[in-house]
């Protein structure tokens, strides 16, 4: 191994916390030694819950053993083999969620002859029996079992013995959301099972795990909307379980997720734009998630509603008015120790007006290579390169070696003035302000030292630029954008990710400057 490889590991590993690594070599020891069987028998009759679906499951089951995963359809022929990875993990992932039984529309003799399937192939199966695709099947399999109010011994038993597995394996080694979603599951399983160990593990993670992973002003800390969207809906669904399953006198708990449902409202219904869509950066894709609108609904059902939330700790901000919305990103690669869904985006920002103008490029893939690797780097996202260099170091798609760290200078309503020290390696230190008025924004971007940088602006695939060199100008609708001294505008096309494996050629301006730049928006009304 290279001296190069080994810093990165070392920049990499010095962030996470002992647990993760206790945990992960624990699990590598028992792997290796221990194979311990899950055949335990159920006692006593397992009744339905009361459920009801609020928020249905997109369509993925198309028709008898044919399935469509991020956006890739694929016909099984006589049986599913659920360990296939042609499509990479993600999307064998997804095939072992389950979701498909809670789509608007199964029949039950399929769904039930898919669930005994897997039942009686359990000895086979291999992405499916780890800790996540667990926590969210078990979910699936007792939402489905209760509405339909179907007892059926052989899928309790296999159901119970799924969550016995699940407690031998949480998701200590990762923590962050996989750990939340460990403990929403076994909260399921322990009112379905009427099970003390079940829901007094399942107690510990959702208290503990909710007061960190919940940041001041209401979002979740891996700051990805999209993984904001879906744990809010596991937390409603929660609260839905307890309030209409009385079994528990957990008053405590359930305050603490109405709370914290409340405060991850809040905090999305302030950033989402006001054509129900959310701002894609880090980690997020269209298609994932249930909507904004559906979740307001679904908590509004709950009698839980959003408040105004100034947004903070999350180090995002948005600037809104009736001609645009402009959302920006001056906060910390988070969290520390589990970035896995961070990107090197950096004073990334998003303008809309009546309909997205300059976006971020999304998430298109989780495999590894070079796609993901380009969506997560800087030079991917509306702001500032040095000689191309990443200002936060990902690498190995989910991993983050040295990165950027953020001083906000000024923190205002019309004005936003922050640095980063993410090519410290250089002596380098980006300052970018933002400024805001009614039609205006204004962006001045500023390196401390003799350097050539390089300003990126990434355009929804349906905007038309016209770009004249001449004048450091590009017109797009009713939008006028000039730079003030540039040495190069170079316009070029870049892939928009419109959702996993679903690419759009669109149109990147890529604007070279020394020292520093200003960039002026007009937008008229």
């Amino acid at each position: 191994m290279d001296f190069n490889r080994i810093k990165l590991i070392f920049h990499t590993v010095k962030y996470l916390r002992f647990e993760q690594i206790a945990y992960r070599v624990l699990y590598a020891l028992r792997k290796r030694f221990v194979n311990k069987e899950y055949t335990q028998e159920l006692k006593g009759t397992i009744l339905p819950l009361q459920w009801s679906n609020i928020i249905e499951k997109s369509t993925s089951c198309l028709k008898k053993f044919e399935f469509r995963f991020l956006n890739i359809t694929h016909a099984f022929e006589e049986t599913v083999d659920w360990n296939y990875n042609q499509y990479g993990k993600l999307w064998t992932y997804n095939l072992n969620y389950f979701d498909f039984l809670n789509q608007s529309s199964i029949e039950q003799s399929e769904a039930l002859l898919l669930m005994r399937d897997y039942v009686d192939r359990t000895d086979e199966l291999k992405d499916g029996l780890e800790p996540y695709p667990i926590s969210l099947r078990c979910i699936n399999w007792i939402k489905y079992l209760s509405k339909e109010n179907i007892q059926d011994h052989l899928i309790n038993k296999s159901l119970y013995n799924q969550y016995l597995r699940l407690l031998d394996s949480l998701e200590y080694h990762l923590l962050g959301n996989h750990l939340l979603e460990n403990g929403l599951s076994l909260l399921f399983g322990a009112y379905y099972f009427k099970d003390d160990v079940l829901y007094l593990k399942a107690k510990n993670i959702i208290e503990e795990q909710m007061e960190e992973q919940i940041l001041e002003d209401g979002a979740h800390f891996e700051l990805s909307p999209m993984y904001h969207q879906i744990i809010l809906d596991r937390v409603l669904d929660c609260i839905c379980l307890v309030k209409d399953n009385p079994w528990k006198e957990n008053y405590a708990l359930l305050t603490l997720m109405n709370l914290k449902a409340t405060e991850m409202l809040s905090w999305l219904n302030e950033v989402t734009f006001k054509d129900d869509i959310i701002p894609m950066v880090n980690d997020s894709a269209f298609g994932i998630a249930p909507d904004t609108s559906s979740l307001l609904d679904y908590g509004e059902n709950l009698k839980i509603f959003p408040r105004k939330v100034q947004l903070s700790a999350s180090g995002y901000r948005k600037f809104t008015n009736d001609t645009y919305e402009f959302f920006t990103d001056v906060g910390e690669v988070g969290p520390t120790y589990q970035p896995g869904h961070a990107h090197a985006d950096t004073f990334n920002f998003v303008l809309n007006t009546d309909k997205p103008i300059i976006v971020d490029p999304g998430l298109s893939t989780y495999n590894m290579g070079e796609i993901r690797e380009k969506e997560r780097s800087t030079i991917y996202h509306n702001t500032v390169t040095i000689n191309a260099v990443n200002s936060s170091k990902v690498w190995a798609g989910f991993r983050v070696a040295d990165r950027a760290n953020v001083t906000i200078e000024k923190d205002e309503k019309n004005e936003l003035i922050a640095s980063h020290n993410g090519y410290k390696g250089k002596g380098i230190k980006h300052t970018r302000s933002f400024k805001v008025d009614l039609s205006e924004i204004h962006i001045k971007d500023s390196i401390n030292k003799d350097s050539e940088a390089q300003a990126h602006f990434h355009f929804h695939p349906d905007c038309q630029l016209k770009v004249n060199s001449s004048k450091n100008e590009i017109q797009v609708d009713n939008i006028t954008i000039t730079f003030d001294v540039c040495n190069e505008l170079q316009r070029s096309l870049y892939q928009y990710a419109h959702g996993y494996n679903n690419r759009l050629e669109a149109d990147k301006i890529s604007v070279t400057f020394r020292n520093s730049l200003e960039t002026k928006i007009k937008i008229e009304g």
